[in-house]
């Protein structure tokens, strides 16, 4: 059975979807290319590291949901050098700067169900890019793969915090207002100019 707050956020923030998919989108095209792909992976991993560490320091967080086991950056990163950026090049990469510090629970898993959404595309991509883009998947695919055989459990697991912190209406609202405010900075963040994002690796 699907969490109750999950299938609230699912409908609250239907409008947003679209457009919060079209950078996985768009590695489905037959033509997809390796340039395209590490940029995919720059843009994720300029809005995931900075989220990774807003999370890492949400206030009792940890009392309801581990955030440890859903940090990527260090899988985002991995991933970037297997391509041949190098480790100071990806230290340098545009980070998104318009994460918040969140005051406690309800606004850091608000923000993890947008990012988490994504996971649920992951092996089907990975398994699209490898009769694509053999090489890179046999060498930089450890993002795509970090939910392998558990993004069941771990949407799951989300769910269940979802609903424990969401049981007071006042707190649920302010849920929805987070993954709505998450789902604005990445739209935002996602129209990063590739440009910018080549230049940075020279």
């Amino acid at each position: 059975m699907m969490s109750p707050m999950i299938e609230r956020l699912n409908e609250d923030t239907r409008l947003h979807h679209a457009r919060a998919g079209a950078d996985v989108d768009a590695l489905f095209r037959p033509n997809v290319t390796s340039t395209q792909y590490m940029l995919f992976l720059m843009r994720a991993y300029g809005f995931e590291a900075p989220l990774d560490a807003a999370v890492a320091m949400t206030p009792r967080l940890e009392v309801v949901l581990d955030p440890r086991p859903r940090a990527r950056a260090g899988l985002l990163a991995q991933d970037l050098m297997a391509l041949g950026v190098r480790p100071a090049e990806v230290t340098d990469l545009p980070m998104c700067l318009a994460i918040p510090q969140f005051r406690g629970a309800a606004e850091a898993l608000g923000w993890l169900y947008v990012v988490e959404r994504t996971t649920l595309a992951h092996d089907l991509l990975r398994r699209h890019l490898a009769t694509r883009l053999p090489l890179e998947m046999d060498s930089a695919a450890a993002y795509l793969s970090s939910y392998a055989g558990v993004v069941g459990k771990r949407w799951q697991e989300l769910g269940a915090a979802l609903d424990h912190v969401s049981e007071h209406p006042a707190i649920a609202d302010r849920v929805v207002a987070s993954a709505e405010e998450a789902f604005r900075c990445r739209q935002s963040w996602s129209t990063q100019d590739a440009a910018s994002l080549a230049r940075s690796v020279g």
